[in-house]
């Protein structure tokens, strides 16, 4: 005769006509029980650990102990190799690398998870592209995690207008974030390296430190041009 307690197709066909009463319910476990359950492994083997130690000579012991630090020096040499695997990999750029139309899409939309991007437009000739060009030179050099790269800007994009450039676009992921476009938003020829590094600093594309704007305000240059300190300048001589 059949099992009525079986698990099988035929007896769920039974049982949803009525003919066999419903399966018993499995006893249900607890949190507290699961709990328990566990806390009563983890002592036993924490108690045979234990007797397995008490019998132990001295020697053995410090094989032991010699074993363990082994195994914990090991541990740590490896997680510092890949903490130095994922710095060399965020440190990978450290120059400025020139592109074309058809490197566009790979180097900027496709150059990967986290990667800030730098874009100068340039036009040969013009003065303030050229200084931007030495500027990001450095700045490359100073940020290596920060992907630099410049072109000329009708190679770029065509018939892009020469009233634009320079042009500077910072993307993250393959996503504009910021742009500046023409002498004004780039300070003219006036623009340091301080001040450009403050710039992109700005829109999060290099970790600079630093946080306030170094460019003098009109009112500061005019005084320093009479050769009148303004208030707050720590930079005067104080030997007679």
């Amino acid at each position: 005769m059949q099992n009525q307690n079986e698990d099988t197709e035929w007896n769920d066909v039974l049982r949803s006509k009525g003919i066999l009463p419903p399966k018993p319910k499995e006893a249900e476990i607890s949190e507290d029980q699961i709990v328990k359950m566990l806390d009563a492994t983890i002592q036993d083997r924490t108690e045979g650990s234990r007797r397995n130690l008490e019998g132990l000579s001295l020697d053995e012991l410090d094989e032991l102990e010699d074993e363990e630090e082994e195994r914990i020096l090991q541990a740590m040499k490896s997680k510092r190799l890949q903490e130095m695997k994922q710095d060399m990999a965020k440190k990978r750029y450290g120059q400025v690398l020139e592109i074309s139309a058809q490197d566009y899409v790979q180097e900027v939309n496709k150059a990967g998870e986290g990667v800030w991007v730098i874009l100068h437009l340039y036009k040969q000739g013009i003065p303030l592209c050229s200084l931007l060009n030495q500027h990001i030179a450095q700045l490359a050099m100073k940020f290596p995690a920060t992907k630099f790269i410049k072109s000329v800007s009708t190679v770029c994009i065509p018939n892009y207008p020469d009233k634009n450039v320079p042009t500077i676009f910072v993307y993250y992921e393959g996503e504009m974030k910021k742009q500046f476009i023409g002498p004004i938003a780039l300070r003219g020829m006036k623009l340091t390296l301080e001040e450009l590094e403050f710039i992109l600093g700005t829109t999060g594309a290099i970790p600079t430190t630093i946080k306030k704007d170094p460019r003098k305000k009109v009112k500061d240059q005019m005084m320093s041009t009479l050769g009148v300190q303004s208030k707050g300048d720590d930079s005067s001589d104080d030997s007679d």
